[in-house]
């Protein structure tokens, strides 16, 4: 299939430091930049802009408009940057089953979990959700460093161990909607 004239000169543009450029595949990302070339490129290819175009144009749009959210939720996310940076390195992402986690942190995992199983109570659960938001933010400097290294297993292990956090955020989050 050919590629249509406005989406052709998109895809001939420059792509930003730290936005996803093959050339720059840093886990520290400029979040305000990855806005300003996620808003520029959706200005670009918003199926709004092809309503009136021919129905191949208006695919190609949606397409690309999809594929662009895709890309920016991914890059926005320290937990999904990382695991597609890994992915990109030929790195399998840990799995739930493998037991790289230590005791100490399971523990701790167990310990957030039955909190959040005891009866909805407000402060317990505010208590645990800036608990939950400063482990991410540690978790997350520590895998920009292990990435800066090029430390690619630890980088894994603190990805695995983020997503323990993010399913507690979750479980927090669900248990927050009132019933």
């Amino acid at each position: 299939m050919k590629c249509l004239p406005p989406l052709r000169a998109l895809l001939r543009s420059p792509v930003p430091a730290g936005t996803g450029n093959s050339r720059d595949r840093s886990f520290r990302i400029d979040a305000q930049q990855l806005q300003r070339r996620f808003r520029s490129l959706q200005r670009a290819v918003h199926p709004d802009r092809f309503g009136r175009r021919p129905p191949e144009e208006q695919y190609y749009s949606e397409q690309h408009s999809s594929l662009i959210n895709k890309a920016y939720q991914t890059l926005l996310n320290p937990l999904s940057r990382g695991l597609y940076l890994l992915e990109l390195k030929g790195v399998e992402p840990a799995q739930e089953t493998d037991s790289e986690a230590d005791s100490e942190f399971l523990s701790e995992i167990m310990e957030i979990n039955e909190k959040l199983a005891e009866p909805k109570n407000e402060d317990t659960l505010e208590e645990i959700e800036t608990l939950l938001k400063v482990k991410q933010e540690e978790l997350t400097k520590e895998v920009t460093a292990a990435f800066e290294r090029d430390d690619l297993q630890e980088a894994k292990n603190l990805l695995g161990k983020m997503k323990y956090f993010a399913n507690l955020e979750d479980k927090l989050k669900k248990k927050k909607i009132p019933s």
